[in-house]
């Protein structure tokens, strides 16, 4: 099947960047659709960026001007790059990843990653 582990999380004070990764593993073909989610403490996790295997992102309003998602297909590895943090941006993050062409031409959904902590203080 597909794994995927992030890196990247950590403490970092307000006005500051962290850049997050998350590498797709298993029998990979590719990847239509990888992306980043968010969820805080009492709330709904919720779709910050996402990257179709084209290269057309789409962001959460509150990140737009300041995360950059990216993506490297041949190494099924998808980037998030966040500046001018702010605490209301704490979270645990989750990569996901949806329409994976397997080997053997199966189809995969819906796959997520084990999520890394950002916390935006001073």
């Amino acid at each position: 099947q597909v794994q995927l582990v992030e890196s990247g999380g950590g403490l970092v004070q307000p006005g500051g960047s962290l850049r997050l990764s998350c590498a797709a593993s298993g029998s990979i073909v590719s990847i239509n659709t990888m992306g980043w989610y968010r969820q805080a403490p009492g709330r709904l996790r919720e779709t910050v960026a996402q990257i179709t295997s084209g290269g057309s992102p789409v962001y959460l309003d509150s990140v737009k001007g300041r995360f950059t998602i990216s993506r490297d297909n041949a190494k099924n590895t998808v980037y998030l790059q966040m500046s001018s943090l702010k605490p209301e941006d704490t979270a645990v993050y989750y990569c996901h990843a949806d329409r994976v062409l397997l080997s053997g031409s199966f189809w995969g959904y819906d796959y997520w990653g084990q999520g890394t902590q950002v916390s935006v203080s001073s």
